[in-house]
């Protein structure tokens, strides 16, 4: 059970790292299906995950100097997303008190997933096809309003919103793959620490096993390493590749997931 966590950990990141969602779009729907944790577990460990693989990929980012993260916006929109982030993960508890049914809940978070990811695979085949016509929006308070409705999708969810992220990064600003990729990672990394902070606060940290947390956050750093490698040598035409792929699997996962929720929901 240890190592297939520390894979999944791993791997998830590994491609968040290169695509800029951050792994956590997939850790989640992937615990979910497993059945081994409860939403809220999976949730925070995905989180954990998350904010580990982001650290290695901005950190090195920042060092480098090149100034691929446009602080001038991407830090008005991580600070929507912070605010965001909180109210998510508070929405979530929310209804977790309201709903008490793991199938229910599970249900809800599963299809609004699925709806999303679909937005966002339609979107950007028709910003490749030159069919979207992008922005350079300056506005700082478009910036905020933006990023709040991006990390309460984050927070609810316990996803990282990198796919929404990239989708806005993309038509707010006219930003390359590449250098969105960058700064959704640093928007992730800002909200997710948000929505840890706000559970410690809340005092609504759910169970846990330490090693199964302790291995995926190491899987978080190593994939976050690598994919930060990889990205460095990879052009914008074969990021998109990826990034569409990817989202057609979570898609069909997050189908499958909700079938699996709703037969479990009581009659």
């Amino acid at each position: 059970m240890g190592l297939a966590y520390l894979l999944i950990a791993f791997f998830t990141s590994l491609v968040g790292a290169i695509c800029g969602i951050g792994g956590g779009v997939i850790i989640k729907p992937t615990l979910d299906m497993t059945g081994t944790v409860n939403l809220q577990t999976a949730n925070f460990l995905s989180s954990c995950t998350v904010i580990s693989m982001a650290l290695v990929s901005v950190g090195t980012t920042f060092a480098d100097k090149r100034g691929d993260i446009d602080t001038a916006r991407s830090t008005p929109l991580a600070t929507g997303a912070v605010l965001g982030g909180v109210a998510g993960g508070r929405l979530f508890s929310l209804m977790w008190i309201i709903s008490p049914d793991v199938n229910t809940l599970g249900v809800i978070q599963s299809m609004s997933m699925l709806l999303l990811t679909v937005a966002v695979i339609i979107y950007t085949l028709l910003r490749d096809r030159g069919r979207v016509a992008l922005r350079n929006v300056n506005s700082k308070a478009i910036c905020l309003a933006a990023g709040l409705a991006l990390g309460v999708v984050s927070g609810f969810l316990g996803i990282g919103a990198g796919p929404f992220n990239l989708m806005v990064l993309s038509w707010l600003f006219s930003m390359e793959n590449t250098v969105a990729v960058k700064n959704s990672l640093y928007i992730i990394l800002l909200s997710q620490i948000a929505n840890l902070c706000g559970l410690f606060i809340s005092k609504t940290i759910p169970a846990f096993d330490g090693i199964l947390l302790s291995l995926m956050i190491f899987g978080g750093i190593l994939g976050g390493m690598a994919g930060r490698a990889v990205n460095k040598r990879i052009g914008d035409r074969a990021v998109s590749r990826l990034f569409i792929g990817l989202m057609v699997g979570i898609s069909a996962l997050c189908a499958y997931n909700v079938l699996v929720f709703w037969q479990g929901i009581p009659t």
